[in-house]
């Protein structure tokens, strides 16, 4: 991998200086009748990292298309270093230093991490064969200077690596070459504590030595964290540049959505007294011990870190993982164990953390994805009656206000913010008792966010007994009734909303390491 070099420093700021500035100006982009960008005018200065934000459909990865060959705009023009460009591909935008690092990494499966990393650029022989001791050489030296080296064996096959290891392998991919512009489309979903930390350390070293970095992301303490300056899109349109320093999250959350969301928490709390969901003992291979009881019209937040265990239990609960001991009863009925489809016929729902890979079939449409836990209700002769279907997909897909063309249009090409909705909508024709949430917004933006919220308020109006599962502190706090936390396959306490708050949920979160830190050596011959 070519390393970036290292070009002076400003004596004042210890900042390199900027090289290189990469921009739209006058973008517009049409297609068809929709118009994604109205003559956006914006710069990517070097030595500074961008931040790129709004809601889904705002035109961002429209614009990060025309900025990397992608789309062509339909009116306006791409800026390099003070002249316009016309990429028409993007291989000429990468010739012409600028990478994308995309939300969802395009791995070859059967190669390894170092061929994955330099396809197109792989060291040969002088007889045009593989030259192998040059690429090990290369990803050694590279992965170390990066330090992805504890995290990435470069020996893997593209097929065997996880999620967040085949987004490191985009991103080391981005990094060959003279790159001058970087940009990252949501590069955390997928990664660690660990891995983010390493992330963003190689982000700001990529600033510091004069590349442009544009970072596009929903979570706003990584905006502030990370960025420089913030930019904001609306309907299409450049809303406002902000210096991340001197602007605060209400602020950047008004241009986005034009309005003040500080009340996207507020609803009436209408929990009853009548017990839904009755959890006693349930243990499996990952949870030991859990006792859980939630009441119609509550919601109740879990939550914990990394590895609680808080998935794994939403699962057992869906009939999805075997129980070894204990019982869960759903308005006084005895969930088999192991069987989704007594979970989902007693009142049961479950919208999984991974939505893509767990929840919804991404090549069928938005009235297949609805209709596929009420079909029983829909048939008659042992046919499906499409009248009926078309109209209950239709009835919610408008309840949940999903942006979309239509209802025959494929999940796949909506938004994460609208795919959420759409796994929603398949519940609520189902109209279940019982709907355990697993990260429900992660990945879409602050205004989707309002609505999924409201979406739960509205449930738990109607009666519905919910369990949210959720890393967001701040929303753990403001949706829920009670919080249960969970570590190591444990809950470790519970919370009531009134007194609970994030040291608080932190503390039980930690407890066993909390203990074990604190807990005395003991002395030297003593017994153990």
């Amino acid at each position: 991998m070519t390393r970036v070099p290292d070009p002076p420093t400003d004596p004042e700021s210890g900042r390199t200086p900027s090289a290189s500035t990469a921009g739209v100006h006058q973008v517009t982009k049409r297609f068809g009748a929709v118009q994604a960008l109205d003559g956006v005018t914006l710069d990517f200065p070097a030595g500074q990292i961008t931040a790129l934000m709004g809601e889904n459909g705002a035109g961002k990865s429209t614009l990060l298309k025309i900025l990397t060959g992608d789309h062509q705009p339909t009116e306006g023009h791409v800026v390099l270093d003070g002249r316009r460009v016309d990429l028409a591909s993007p291989a000429q935008a990468r010739t012409a230093g600028i990478r994308i690092i995309p939300q969802e990494p395009e791995i070859i499966p059967h190669v390894s991490v170092a061929e994955n990393v330099y396809a197109g650029s792989l060291p040969r022989t002088t007889g045009r064969r593989l030259d192998r001791a040059e690429l090990r050489r290369r990803i050694t030296a590279d992965l170390r200077r990066l330090g992805f080296d504890k995290v990435l064996d470069p020996d893997l096959l593209g097929s065997q690596l996880t999620p967040a290891q085949r987004q490191l392998v985009e991103i080391l991919r981005a990094l060959t070459g003279d790159a001058k512009v970087i940009a990252f489309d949501e590069p955390t979903s997928s990664l660690s504590e660990h891995e983010v930390d390493a992330l963003f350390t190689l982000i700001r070293r990529l600033r510091d030595q004069g590349v442009a970095v544009v970072y596009v992301s929903h979570r706003m303490q990584e905006i502030f964290q990370l960025a420089d300056r913030i930019a904001v899109l609306r309907d299409g349109a450049l809303a406002g540049v902000q210096d991340a320093a001197t602007t605060s999250e209400g602020d950047l959350v008004r241009l986005m959505v034009g309005r003040d969301l500080s009340t996207m928490f507020t609803r009436e709390r209408v929990a009853t007294d009548r017990l839904v969901l009755d959890v006693h003992g349930l243990t499996t291979d990952h949870v030991t011990g859990i006792d859980l009881r939630i009441h119609a019209g509550e919601v109740v937040g879990l939550a914990g870190l990394i590895g609680a265990g808080r998935s794994e239990l939403a699962l057992a609960l869906a009939g999805d993982q075997p129980v070894r001991s204990g019982t869960v009863t759903l308005d006084g009925r005895a969930l088999r164990s192991g069987s989704p489809g007594d979970a989902i016929r007693a009142g049961l729902g479950l919208a999984p953390e991974e939505r893509k890979a767990q929840a919804l079939f991404l090549h069928r449409s938005i009235r297949d994805n609805t209709s596929t836990v009420v079909l029983e209700r829909l048939r008659r002769f042992r046919f499906v009656r499409r009248t009926a279907e078309r109209e209950l997909a239709q009835e919610y897909t408008d309840r949940l206000r999903v942006r979309t063309p239509s209802i025959e249009h494929e999940v796949r090409k909506l938004s994460g913010g609208n795919q959420q909705k759409v796994v929603l909508a398949r519940w609520l024709a189902r109209k279940p008792k019982v709907l355990i949430l697993d990260e429900p917004t992660r990945g879409i933006d602050v205004g989707a966010k309002a609505e999924i919220y409201q979406i739960i308020a509205d449930l738990a109006a109607e009666g519905v007994a919910i369990l949210v599962i959720s890393s967001e502190l701040p929303e753990v706090l403001g949706l829920a009734d009670r919080i249960i936390v969970m570590q190591n396959g444990r809950i470790t306490g519970e919370l009531d909303r009134t007194t609970a708050t994030e040291e608080a949920i932190l503390n039980l979160a930690m407890a066993d390491d909390i203990a074990t830190a604190t807990t005395p050596a003991p002395a030297p011959g003593a017994c153990e």
